[in-house]
């Protein structure tokens, strides 16, 4: 009687199945089949019950075998049953539900896998055949799914929530420009060393998990070319329209060529804030990405990662070679240090981003882009040395004041060590030793430049004395603001005490030139006595002073000594010698033209007077120099 019940309830359940099955338009009548092998069992065993003399162990035997074929009828309506909800989720596509989408292809390739292992059934090929096919449909409707997503999703980042990402200090200005040339501060460091970056959001972290699990069975399908393909295609184009919207252009070494100097420099400053901007925010954003999508993929995260970014940094380093081969010239040095400046801060970063074998090219680009600028701009320095010691400047400074060059040179280095730390770090790629010594000896050279052209401009001066003041006014100078800036480290004390020795030479000779002859006629030959000494003697001693005196102050009262201490220090070195000179020679032959007619003729300035006079030289009151 049980194995009678059991039999009944197998059939039944079987029956329920055929029905239910035969319901789905989408699972084959090769599925149904299946279970007539149940069929054929049960009735083999129905023909073993007949006989009326049943032995207990048949009867055992028999009741083994019905349960044994139960519970195998059981898994096998189960997994029938899993196939059919399985398909219609499928059917009805990934876009509605598609956490349900996904576990309804796992279910289905667990099904594939129990089929592939139930050969002895009757039609496994078939379903397995049969489930197949509807794994790759689900395959395609996937990778239309990751695709819809991918594109919905990914929009251009605007350049306004680019700059949100930034530091305060490395915003643009109200005129949207960077300010300090890039992020420059006064200590010559890049501020943005201290300071953290927000990565913008480049797609919304709810889709991520979306986008990876569906990588994930993509992958398992074999289909990594096309995941590849729209992945690539889609977050390339992005990138690089994310970049076009900042600003960033593609330029050769003819367009830099062709640019007026200003529009170059500006372009230089925007290129430098862009380059900072493309690596810290949207590179390492698609870098972050990129790793969450493809988490568990490394080679295909690699390879992706580099194919998104290849031509946006290719667009970017090209701009920067351009710069790098264009023609030199002194005033590009220093954008040649911000350009390298913005690299080896930007170095750690990109090699941490490129740093698998995918994204070689890449890496080495940057690095050969720093090694170049850091050629060119010593190559600059070279140039610039050059370009001092053989400037052929007709401008002359008629009052011998200091000359534009001087001063142009000065101020050019002087910013070299705002820049001291970069190029410690450009001459240590050179010489790996001695960067210092590199910095002074090019500093020393450019000075000694400076001077030998200098020697060459104070020849134009038709007046010696003339000549002496404009060499001493340069030089002065050129000590004065080396003691005041980082150069006197760099350059030494000695060098700064024999440049001072120079000054006082180049006054001394000054002097001598300009107040030696006047000074002679204030003295009488020891030889000489009082009684030997004429009134006609004193008085051509006199008119002759007086002369020479108006004479030097109408020529020098037009030349300038432009630092007041230097100025007065020269004025009152010719007073310490003039002015006794003059009291002394006043009193002593004074009496002699009082005598006579006419004293105040010849005894035109008082002491008192000089003095004032003297107080009027080198305040430059009239330009040019005076016909002889």
């Amino acid at each position: 009687m049980e194995i009678s019940k059991a039999m009944d309830a197998l059939r039944e359940r079987a029956t329920f199945v055929k029905e239910s099955l035969h319901k789905s338009q989408t699972i084959t009548d090769n599925m149904v089949s299946i279970l007539g092998s149940f069929d054929h069992r049960l009735s083999a065993l129905e023909t073993a019950m007949r006989p009326t003399q049943i032995k207990t162990h048949s009867i055992r035997s028999a009741h083994d075998n019905i349960d044994k074929t139960l519970k195998a009828a059981e898994v096998i309506l189960a997994q029938f049953d899993q196939t059919r909800m399985a398909e219609a989720k499928i059917l009805r596509g990934p876009h509605e539900d598609l956490e349900s989408y996904l576990g309804a292809i796992d279910q289905l390739r667990a099904n594939v896998r129990f089929f592939s292992s139930k050969k002895s059934f009757k039609s496994s090929e078939a379903i397995v055949t049969h489930a197949n096919t509807l794994l790759a449909k689900a395959i395609a409707k996937l990778e239309e799914e990751f695709k819809h997503l991918l594109t919905n999703y990914s929009k251009p980042v605007e350049p306004d929530r680019l700059f949100e990402c930034l530091p305060n200090s490395l915003r643009p200005s109200n005129s949207g420009k960077q300010s300090e040339g890039g992020g420059r501060n006064h200590s010559g460091k890049q501020s943005s060393e201290a300071v953290t970056f927000a990565l913008p959001t480049l797609i919304p972290p709810r889709v991520i998990p979306l986008l990876h699990d569906l990588t994930q069975q993509m992958v398992q399908a074999g289909h990594q070319q096309q995941l590849f393909r729209i992945y690539r295609e889609t977050r390339a184009a992005v990138l690089e329209q994310s970049l076009r919207k900042l600003g960033v252009e593609r330029l050769s070494k003819d367009d830099v060529q062709r640019m007026q100097w200003e529009v170059l420099e500006a372009k230089i400053g925007n290129w430098i804030h862009y380059m900072r901007i493309a690596v810290k925010l949207l590179i390492a954003g698609e870098k972050k990405i990129c790793d969450q999508i493809f988490d568990g993929v490394d080679s295909l995260k690699s390879q992706c990662f580099a194919e998104v970014t290849a031509s946006s940094v290719a667009m970017l380093l090209s701009f920067g070679e351009a710069v790098a081969k264009s023609k030199r010239s002194p005033e590009k040095l220093f954008v040649l240090l911000d350009m390298y400046e913005i690299m080896r801060e930007l170095q750690p970063e990109i090699e941490r981003l490129f740093e698998s074998k995918a994204c070689t090219e890449m890496r080495e680009a940057a690095i050969n882009l720093s090694t170049r600028l850091a050629q060119t701009a010593q190559e600059t320095f070279v140039d610039f040395e050059e370009a001092v010691e053989k400037d052929a400047t007709k401008t002359t400074v008629m009052d011998g004041t200091v000359h534009p060059l001087t001063s142009y040179v000065i101020n050019y280095v002087k910013f070299l060590y705002d820049y001291q730390s970069t190029l410690k770090l450009l001459f240590r790629e050179f010489d790996p030793n001695d960067p210092d010594g590199q910095l002074a000896i090019i500093t020393t050279r450019i000075m000694q430049a400076l001077q030998t052209n200098l020697d060459g401009k104070s020849k134009q001066y038709k007046d010696p004395a003339l000549t002496q003041l404009f060499l001493m006014n340069n030089i002065h100078y050129i000590v004065r603001s080396v003691r005041r800036s980082e150069a006197k480290d760099m350059l030494g004390d000695d060098w700064v005490q024999i440049h001072r020795r120079i000054v006082q030479q180049h006054a001394n000779q000054y002097k001598r030139i300009s107040w030696a002859k006047i000074l002679q006629c204030l003295t009488v030959p020891a030889s000489e006595n009082n009684n030997a000494v004429t009134r006609t003697m004193i008085k051509d001693r006199f008119k002759t002073f007086n002369d020479q005196i108006e004479e030097l102050h109408q020529r020098q009262s037009q030349w300038t000594v432009p630092d007041s201490e230097l100025r007065e220090s020269l004025r009152l070195a010719v007073a310490e010698v003039l002015l006794p000179a003059y009291r002394s020679f006043l009193k002593r032959f004074g009496p002699v033209i009082e005598n006579g007619k006419n004293p105040y003729k010849y005894m035109v300035y008082s002491p008192e007077h000089l003095e004032q006079m003297l107080g009027e030289f080198f305040e430059s009151k009239i330009w040019g120099e005076p016909k002889r």
